[in-house]
């Protein structure tokens, strides 16, 4: 959380310098303007050409004389930062100016930061080491939750990403253990978001929030889409070749747009894991996903997970962990489901088929490629269950979790779930959820659903979907 060094910036990153204008100069409304508050030092700190800051009411919080700002255009100043506030509600300032950003310095925003007039944190994360000598406080995770982080970049020699914060809670004595607890996903005592709506954001990074991917997608498939039969006699409207990249380094994308049944994501992954291919062990824990898809107990040359394979089969997953801990370049870390001489004594040919594993720079990160995306019932679901599996592998690994990437072969909506989609398409996202994991789990097949917690998970409402089949 350093912020400067001597009283500058120790770092050199147009991108960080373009991240700050565009955020702090857009408007929803054309003929207003923003406003830029900042203690003196601060304004001291900005070189005599670039100041006052351009296109945005510069306020300088200082208890000093303050005639030297006095002819400056653009320029107000303030002995706090209640005060600045109070100026900027009232007129002229009320009905010309948008929104407000406290840039700096260090001591404003150490005293401020987690204050109950912050809405939300736009920063510049770098990873890179770089001596500093101010720091502003780390953000209250039971406050603050993650609305938005890019993929890291680099930039003279700098790696480095941007992320949003808002404020989900009016402080964090509100907040109890109950946030950690989501294994029960309709637990009514669960504590809900004390903040709902976060349309006050600036649409610039409003919009970049990762589920609206998903919902582009729908709504893309539903206003251009081909009309298509399927096996089901249902009916779909469908494209072809769709991508979406979820960012899984702060938060978890459990869509919030209707509630996933995150029990079900959960102890499905297990289920695969454990090489189980018995519906009725999800069938006792109340969870019958596989109704419809797996009515045979086991497939015809399958025993049990406990048999001897020697020579019958291939274990998959333990090559990917063992290819990632000893040969993490190897462009060889794939699972397939997708094989041939197989598909006629399948139940079902597996849908989500093909999966990639890449390692960089500490992170791992997963491509699956899914023949045949159903993206009413089963995206949400898919875009989870990898997810939670490169978290998973990445925890075995000794690795932090990177992108989840989602290719499409045939994404489709089917008739009947056209009118529920229309109505889900009307929420507006909520911060996703945080992941955590039992840190003492290093093996694949140790994990238990007891050891996943999610942090916060307060979606819309369920939206009932039929499976088709």
């Amino acid at each position: 959380m350093g912020i400067g060094k001597d009283g500058a910036l120790p770092w050199k990153l147009p991108s960080d310098l373009k991240f700050f204008k565009d955020l702090t100069m857009a408007t929803a409304d054309p003929s207003k303007k923003n406003a830029v508050i900042m203690g003196r030092k601060t304004w001291e700190s900005i070189p005599t050409k670039f100041r006052p800051l351009p296109g945005r009411l510069n306020v300088i919080l200082t208890r000093s004389d303050s005639s030297d700002y006095a002819t400056v255009e653009n320029v107000v100043t303030c002995g706090s930062l209640d005060s600045s506030l109070e100026l900027l509600a009232s007129a002229p300032y009320s009905s010309t100016i948008e929104k407000a950003f406290l840039i700096g310095g260090g001591q404003v925003l150490r005293e401020l930061l987690n204050a109950s007039a912050c809405e939300a944190i736009h920063l510049t994360d770098i990873e890179s080491t770089i001596e500093c000598d101010t720091f502003i406080p780390p953000i209250d995770p039971l406050v603050f939750h993650p609305w938005y982080s890019s993929s890291p970049v680099v930039e003279n020699n700098i790696r480095h990403s941007f992320a949003t914060f808002v404020r989900v809670r009016k402080s964090a004595e509100e907040a109890n253990d109950s946030n950690l607890s989501e294994l029960t996903s309709n637990d009514a005592k669960k504590k809900k978001f004390e903040i709902q709506i976060f349309s006050f954001l600036p649409k610039m990074i409003f919009e970049k929030h990762d589920e609206y991917q998903y919902l582009n997608l729908v709504q893309d498939i539903l206003r251009s889409g081909a009309r298509k039969n399927d096996r089901t006699g249902t009916g779909t409207i469908s494209k072809f070749g769709c991508q979406m990249r979820f960012n899984l380094r702060k938060n978890f994308p459990l869509l919030t747009t209707k509630r996933v049944f995150w029990r079900g994501v959960l102890e499905e992954l297990l289920w695969f894991i454990s090489g189980s291919t018995n519906a009725k062990v999800l069938q006792e824990k109340n969870i019958r996903i596989w109704d419809g898809n797996a009515s045979r107990e086991y497939l015809d040359r399958y025993t049990d997970m406990h048999a001897d394979y020697t020579g019958k089969g291939f274990d998959q997953l333990a090559d990917v962990i063992n290819k990632i801990k000893n040969n993490p370049d190897d462009r060889r870390i794939i699972m397939s489901a997708w094989n041939p001489t197989d598909l006629k004594k399948m139940a079902l040919p597996p849908c989500h088929m093909f999966a990639q594993f890449y390692v960089e720079n500490g992170e791992l990160s997963c491509q699956m490629y899914q023949r045949s995306a159903d993206m009413g019932l089963g995206v949400p679901f898919n875009i989870a269950s990898y997810s939670l599996l490169t978290c998973m592998i990445a925890q075995v690994c000794d690795l932090s979790p990177g992108d989840f990437v989602h290719v499409m072969g045939d994404a489709h909506v089917y008739s009947t779930h056209v009118q529920a989609l229309e109505e889900q398409l009307q929420k507006q996202p909520k911060p996703f959820p945080i992941l955590k994991i039992n840190p003492l789990k290093k093996d694949i097949d140790a994990f238990v659903a007891s050891d996943f917690k999610l942090v916060s998970y307060d979606p819309h409402q369920k939206i009932e979907m039929k499976m088709a089949v």
